[in-house]
C-alpha cells in the first residue's frame, strides 16, 4: 500500500541519488580529464585506458543506479554490477596511474550495494590491485613503488573510514525510516481514536439533547394527561387549561425536534432573551423568576447551558417532587459570570447517592464544556437547590 508515509520513510540514499549521479559524474570527468592528460605514460596507453572509462558511465546508469535505490540491494545483483566496474575499472589503474582517481566515486558504491565484509574485501581490491598490477606490468623503482604503496595504503585507511561513516548513515537512515513508519502508523491510530471519540462526544451531546428536551417534553405530556383524566369529571376549565398546557408543550416539543435536527438554537431562545425563555418555561411548571442585573446579550454556548439546566432541574423537581411543589429560578447577571438557581420545596435528597442516567451527570457535564461548573445542595426532606454558574465576557452594552 502506498501514500504519503511511505514516500517519507524510502531510503535516503534513494532520496539524495540526484547528489550521488552529481558526485559521479564530477569524479568520472575529472578522472577522464586526469588520464588523457597524463603526460608520463604513451598515448595508446592513455586512450585504452579512456576507452575502459566510458562504460563506466552506461554502466552505472542503466545497472548501478537502480541498484543503489533499492532498500537494500540485491546482494547478486550488486556483486555483479561491482564485477562490471572492476572489469572496467583495474586493468584502466593499472595502464594509467591517473585513472585510481575514480576509485573516490567507487567506494561509497560498495558499501551501499554490499554487506559490511564483502564491502570492506572488494574496497581493499579496488586500491591494492591496481598499484600490485602497475609493480608487475612495469617494474618501477623502489622508490617509485614505495610511494604507489604508500598512497594505495592511505587511500585503503581513508576508504575504511568513509565507510564506516557511510554504513552509520544507512543504519541511522533505516532507523529513521522505521521510526516515520512507526509516526504514521500512531498518526493514523490517533486519527481512528480521534474520530471515534468526536463521535462518541457527539452521541453523548445527542443523548443530553434528547434528554433535556423531548425526553421531558414527553414526561410533561403523560402527567398532564393523567391531570386531565382525573379533572375530566368535577373540574372541566382546569382540564382545558391542561389542555392547552399540553398542546403548548407538544408544539414546543416539535420546535425543539426541528432545532436538533437542524443543529441551530434550542426553539425557547429563537428569537427571545434568556430571560424571556426562562419565563416561558418557568409557566409550564409554575415556577417564579426573578432576574438580578444588567441584562444583555451574550454567546450562545452560556445561555444554552443555562436553558437547559433549568430545564433539567425544574423536570427533576417535578418529577420527584410532584406538581405541588414550590419552584422558583433566580438568573443573575454579572460582569464576568452568569449565574442561574433552581430551588425547590421538595422531599429532597442525597447528592452523594450514586445517581442513574444523564440528569445531574448531564448538567454538570454540560456546565464543564463551557469552563463553567454546577453545585447541587439537597437532603432528604429540605428541598433542593441547583446552581450553575458559568464564565462571561465583559458587558457589552445592556438590553431590556
Amino acid at each position: 500500500m502506498s501514500g504519503p508515509g511511505t514516500a517519507r520513510a524510502a531510503h535516503a540514499w534513494d532520496r539524495s541519488m540526484r547528489l550521488w549521479d552529481g558526485y559521479f559524474t564530477v569524479a568520472w570527468a575529472a578522472t577522464l580529464a586526469g588520464v588523457l592528460d597524463a603526460a608520463h605514460s604513451a598515448w595508446p596507453l592513455r586512450a585504452v585506458a579512456a576507452g575502459l572509462l566510458v562504460p563506466l558511465v552506461p554502466w552505472y546508469v542503466s545497472v548501478g543506479r537502480a541498484l543503489l535505490r533499492e532498500d537494500p540491494p540485491g546482494e547478486r545483483r550488486a556483486l555483479c554490477y561491482l564485477g562490471g566496474v572492476m572489469a572496467l575499472f583495474l586493468p584502466s589503474a593499472v595502464l594509467v596511474g591517473e585513472t585510481r582517481l575514480m576509485s573516490f566515486a567507487l567506494i561509497p558504491q560498495c558499501f551501499m550495494a554490499l554487506q559490511t565484509r564483502r564491502a570492506f574485501a572488494v574496497v581493499a581490491l579496488i586500491n591494492l590491485l591496481p598499484v600490485a598490477g602497475w609493480a608487475l606490468l612495469w617494474r618501477p623503482a623502489a622508490e617509485d613503488f614505495v610511494f604507489n604503496a604508500l598512497f594505495a595504503l592511505v587511500t585503503l585507511v581513508f576508504s575504511v573510514v568513509i565507510g564506516g561513516w557511510i554504513i552509520r548513515i544507512i543504519e541511522q537512515s533505516g532507523e529513521r525510516a522505521e521510526l516515520i513508519a512507526q509516526l504514521d502508523a500512531s498518526r493514523h491510530e490517533i486519527s481512528r481514536l480521534s474520530a471515534a471519540h468526536g463521535a462518541l462526544r457527539e452521541r453523548e451531546r445527542l443523548s443530553r439533547e434528547i434528554h433535556d428536551t423531548l425526553a421531558q417534553g414527553f414526561t410533561s405530556l403523560l402527567m398532564l394527561v393523567q391531570a386531565v383524566e382525573a379533572e375530566l369529571e368535577h373540574d372541566v376549565p382546569r382540564a382545558r387549561r391542561h389542555l392547552a398546557l399540553m398542546a403548548e408543550t407538544a408544539r414546543q416539543n416539535l420546535a425543539e425536534a426541528r432545532a436538533l435536527v437542524a443543529g441551530g438554537a434550542p426553539a425557547d431562545l429563537a428569537g427571545a432573551s434568556l430571560p424571556d425563555a426562562l419565563r416561558r418555561l418557568a409557566a409550564r411548571y409554575d415556577a417564579l423568576v426573578e432576574v438580578t442585573g444588567p441584562v444583555r446579550t451574550l454567546p450562545a454556548a452560556p445561555e444554552v447551558v443555562a436553558l437547559r439546566s433549568c430545564q433539567e432541574a425544574l423536570a427533576n423537581a417535578h418529577k420527584h417532587a410532584g406538581s405541588s411543589v414550590s419552584l422558583s429560578i433566580a438568573l443573575v447577571y454579572a460582569d464576568d459570570a452568569l449565574t442561574v438557581t433552581v430551588r425547590d420545596d421538595g422531599c429532597g435528597f442525597d447528592p452523594a447517592a450514586p445517581a442513574a442516567g444523564y440528569g445531574l451527570n448531564g448538567l454538570r457535564a454540560r456546565a464543564a464544556e463551557v469552563g463553567g461548573a454546577a453545585q447541587i445542595r439537597s437532603a432528604p426532606g429540605e428541598g433542593t437547590t441547583v446552581t450553575v454558574r458559568l464564565p462571561v465576557l465583559s458587558a457589552l452594552g445592556s438590553a431590556t
